[in-house]
C-alpha cells in the first residue's frame, strides 16, 4: 500500500450548509420575482429574497443588520410597493402585456451574463488565492459592534437614507394621483 494517497471527502460546517441552502432559496426567488406576470406575486416573491438576505446576516452572526434589513426592507419597501399597487388599481391577476418579447429577453440575458462575469471577474482579481477565517467568530471578535453599525448606517449614509425614503414616498403620492384622475 505504499504510494497510494486517498482524497479526504471536503467537510462542510453547518454555517456552509445553511448558506448554501439560502442562497439557492434566493436565486429561484429571484428568478421569479422577473418572470412572474403577476405584479403582487413579484413583490411576494422579492420579500422571499430580502428574508434570504437577513437570513445570510443572521448566519455571519449579524443580528443587528438583519433585524434592520427585515425592518426597513421588509416591512417598509415591500409594503410601500404593495400598497403603490393596491391604490394604483393596477390589474391583480395575470397580465400577458408583463412578459417581453424574446429578443428583450435574449438582449437581458446577455446582460445579465456579462455583469455575473464582470462581478466575477473583479472578485478573483481582488481577493485572489486570499482565505478570510471567519469560521467561530462573531462580529464583536472581528471588530465591530452593534453600536459601530448602526453608527455606520446612521451617520455615514443617512443622507442617502433619507433620500431615497423621500423618493419613494413621492413615488407613492404620484401614483396615488395619477390613479385618482379617473
Amino acid at each position: 500500500m505504499t504510494g497510494t494517497v486517498l482524497a479526504a471527502a471536503p467537510v462542510y460546517l453547518p454555517q456552509q450548509i445553511a448558506f448554501g441552502l439560502i442562497a439557492v432559496t434566493m436565486i429561484v426567488a429571484a428568478i421569479r420575482v422577473v418572470t412572474t406576470k403577476n405584479v403582487v406575486h413579484a413583490a411576494l416573491w422579492l420579500i422571499v429574497v430580502l428574508a434570504g438576505v437577513a437570513a445570510q446576516f443572521i448566519v455571519l452572526a449579524s443580528e443587528f443588520v438583519a433585524v434592520t434589513q427585515v425592518l426597513v426592507y421588509i416591512g417598509a419597501i415591500v409594503v410601500l410597493f404593495l400598497f403603490g399597487v393596491m391604490l394604483t388599481r393596477a390589474p391583480i391577476g395575470k397580465e400577458v402585456e408583463l412578459d417581453n418579447e424574446p429578443a428583450q429577453r435574449v438582449v437581458g440575458a446577455v446582460v445579465a451574463l456579462f455583469l455575473l462575469a464582470c462581478m466575477g471577474y473583479v472578485l478573483a482579481d481582488y481577493f485572489g488565492g486570499r482565505k478570510l477565517e471567519l469560521n467561530g467568530k462573531v462580529v464583536a471578535e472581528l471588530g465591530g459592534t452593534t453600536a459601530q453599525i448602526s453608527d455606520s448606517i446612521f451617520s455615514t449614509y443617512l443622507v442617502p437614507f433619507e433620500v431615497v425614503s423621500v423618493l419613494l414616498l413621492a413615488a407613492l403620492i404620484g401614483a396615488i394621483v395619477l390613479a385618482r384622475r379617473d
